[in-house]
């Protein structure tokens, strides 16, 4: 898929394998490269800013997208008009077994955005087909997104056969300097310590921290909705390839037991985090990316504890903020306790989910 490929020419709408695309006469399609950022930033940043209130997208994570490390376990498509004009943009992200991560941005004021949708998305759903085949799966779970609120791309949505699934908060909490200061915040309770994960003399972490990172993390959402495993190696590569990852961003908690003072702490708790890009302020902000307790130290502090360290380091670091998602429809009562703490909703979003076989 990597050269144009001229998908009709005789005056009607035809599909055309293997791009599995349905477009107008002297419309094209093909894999998008770095000289179409600008075009793919006004897409993306169109449909998002009634809702976030900012058509502003995060440009070095776009990059990565289309063209460094985030690509490189993405299919990608762009339609261009018959001038050459980028109206339409595919993703079909294999994230693990099992999942497939799909993205249609469609330019909204072109007559033609109903049409290319339903193609972006019929595109996507034989990617999935196509990743399902080669993980030796009979099956896989599409899993797009869109707005709370944004009708239009829920409608197209629902006309390719997926459902609503879940609803995210997306929440964000100031940060003020004096909270890199002790005492401001509440330390850990007792028997939990939180410390970043150990690095070698290079500055590099020590492999066996990032893979004691990773089985918290997944014990922890096993019982989450949507759960699904994550090898270890994709976790790594897929943190990896995002522009706000930083190793020294890697926590983790580890909790004794009062009942056997003279045995280790165990590690019960993760965090990891990245940077967001400058806002309003001029200030990078910290993001959490995961967060996870295992089941056997949950009402002992252990997260608790995490995000005040985050808060901590976000503050000396001179950031502003600490954003997080939150899953809308958790039973646990999270949300309230991110806003007790200071969180606040910025807006919504929502998982749409299609299963398909292979």
């Amino acid at each position: 898929m990597g050269r144009p490929r001229r998908l009709c020419d005789n005056g009607a709408v035809t599909s055309v394998n293997p791009e599995h695309l349905s477009l107008p006469e002297r419309w094209t399609a093909e894999t998008p490269d770095l000289a179409d950022l600008p075009r793919l930033g006004e897409l993306r940043g169109a449909a998002a800013e009634p809702f976030t209130g900012s058509s502003v997208v995060n440009q070095d994570a776009l990059a990565a997208e289309v063209a460094g490390p985030m690509s490189w376990t993405r299919r990608q498509v762009v339609v261009r008009d018959p001038v050459g004009v980028v109206r339409a943009w595919a993703t079909a992200h294999d994230r693990a077994a099992g999942r497939v991560v799909v993205g249609v941005d469609v330019d909204r004021g072109a007559p033609e955005a109903d049409a290319l949708a339903a193609a972006g998305y019929s595109w996507a759903a034989q990617q999935g087909r196509e990743l399902a085949a080669l993980r030796g799966l009979g099956r896989t779970q599409l899993d797009a997104g869109a707005y709370a609120g944004d009708e239009t791309q829920r409608r197209w949505l629902a006309a390719a056969g997926y459902a609503q699934a879940r609803s995210w908060l997306q929440m964000s909490r100031p940060v003020v300097p004096e909270e890199a200061l002790r005492g401001v915040l509440p330390d850990p309770r007792p028997g939990v310590t939180v410390r970043p994960v150990a690095t070698h003399d290079d500055g590099l972490p020590v492999a066996e921290d990032l893979q004691t990172v990773h089985r918290v993390l997944e014990s922890a959402f096993e019982d989450h909705f949507n759960s699904y495993r994550e090898s270890f190696g994709e976790f790594l590569v897929r943190l990896r390839a995002d522009p706000g990852h930083r190793w020294d961003h890697w926590w983790l908690a580890l909790v004794s037991d009062p009942e056997r003072p003279d045995a280790e702490p165990e590690p019960m708790g993760a965090l990891v985090g990245a940077v967001l890009p400058s806002g309003a302020s001029g200030k990078e902000g910290s993001y959490v990316e995961y967060l996870g307790a295992d089941r056997r130290a949950r009402g002992r502090g252990v997260a608790t504890a995490l995000l005040f360290a985050v808060i901590r380091d976000a503050a000396a670091r001179g950031r502003d903020r600490v954003g997080l998602e939150v899953d809308a429809d958790s039973p646990t009562g999270a949300a309230s306790l991110y806003e007790s703490w200071g969180w606040r909703t910025a807006y919504v979003t929502e998982s749409w989910h299609q299963d398909v076989d292979a």
